[in-house]
């Protein structure tokens, strides 16, 4: 199993307020799973999402990534599963605006990776193969389409061969035919053999998913 979430808990304090944001929520993903999950707003997914993407830590319950209990792994662990077993995609992107699209997909290799120069620029021009973008290498994301710089964001989600692929609202700026071609990525992507967990509040898009983890007030439903 990837994921094992068990009856995990997650409470914000703001003051001396108590937020609850996921209350008992148990899941467990496997490898392979191309999974969405849907939930209206406030309803704890991107909670969720951060918990699994290991950029926020559960209050309560445990979670197991590959089998080994990440609940009250080091900052520097977490640092580490992020960068070599996680591949994260957002909404806006989150491409820098100054550097190619080449030099964008690199970035993720120059933390902890004894790869030539020569070996990250060949591993990033392949990356960008096989989203379709060969022919854009070159190109800074002003010169690229909104389509375009998601597909730069997948190929940097994937230089590191990673176990999973976190996608938060990935067509969420996305007209209806550059979102049909980056959920086909996508698919092509689980076709392959990689894991896929996506939070969307779209009903079309969650389709092309395997199955879909509703969640309200925290728990699943």
């Amino acid at each position: 199993m990837l994921i094992s979430l068990q009856d995990i808990t997650k409470t914000y304090s703001l003051g001396e307020v108590e937020i609850p944001a996921l209350r008992g929520f148990s899941q467990d993903i496997a490898q392979g799973e191309f999974v969405a999950i849907m939930g209206a707003s406030g309803s704890g997914k991107t909670t969720l999402m951060n918990i699994i993407g290991l950029l926020d830590r559960l209050t309560t319950g445990a979670y197991l990534f590959e089998g080994e209990d990440v609940s009250k792994a080091t900052d520097d662990v977490l640092a580490r599963l992020r960068n070599q077993k996680i591949g994260f995609v957002f909404q806006s992107f989150n491409l820098l605006p100054r550097t190619s699209a080449l030099e964008n997909v690199e970035m993720p290799l120059l933390y902890g990776t004894k790869a030539s120069g020569r070996e990250k620029r060949d591993r990033a021009k392949e990356m960008l193969t096989r989203v379709g973008l060969s022919g854009r290498v070159t190109h800074h994301p002003s010169q690229l389409s909104g389509g375009e710089q998601q597909r730069v964001a997948i190929a940097r989600a994937l230089i590191n061969q990673p176990s999973l692929i976190l996608a938060d609202e990935p067509t969420g700026n996305l007209d209806t035919r550059s979102s049909q071609e980056i959920m086909g990525i996508f698919q092509k992507l689980h076709a392959d053999g990689i894991t896929i967990v996506m939070v969307t509040h779209e009903e079309d898009i969650s389709r092309y998913s395997q199955r879909v983890i509703r969640v309200r007030d925290g728990k699943l439903i």
